[in-house]
């Protein structure tokens, strides 16, 4: 009965040692920098027609120049459609906070997009991609 008793007692301290438990991570956001995808550059895209219901609107950029000023003038649509900024090109942080500083309220996150690309038939950015169109 007395080995029931301290069976039943450290069950659950074993149980919770055995539980996986998700490592928490050393890594900040800088250390995924610089980004770079080497299949994009930046260069002027052609706007078609896109198929991909339920997608929700992303758009690449760069922290270049171009990329910068497309942020500037399309920042009322990204907010409107509430799009999600994937910056396919960018060297430090810094950079990205400064792409950040040009887009309030639009979730910008480094990220190469090589495989999205190729699947898309993208080669250039700044891009806004929606469940109905690729554009520029």
């Amino acid at each position: 009965m007395k080995r029931l008793l301290m069976l039943t007692l450290l069950l659950p301290v074993f149980a919770s040692a055995s539980e996986p438990r998700l490592p928490t991570s050393p890594y900040s956001e800088a250390d995924m920098l610089p980004v770079r995808t080497v299949s994009l550059s930046p260069g002027a895209v052609a706007s078609r027609r896109l198929a991909t219901p339920n997608m929700p609107a992303l758009f690449l950029i760069g922290d270049d120049p171009l990329s910068q000023a497309w942020l500037k003038r399309r920042l009322p649509v990204l907010q409107q459609l509430k799009a999600v900024g994937l910056v396919v090109q960018v060297s430090s942080l810094a950079d990205l906070e400064r792409l950040r500083a040009l887009a309030p309220g639009v979730a910008l996150y480094p990220a190469s997009a090589g495989d999205l690309a190729q699947r898309l038939n993208l080669s250039h950015y700044p891009v806004l991609i929606t469940a109905t169109a690729i554009e520029q």
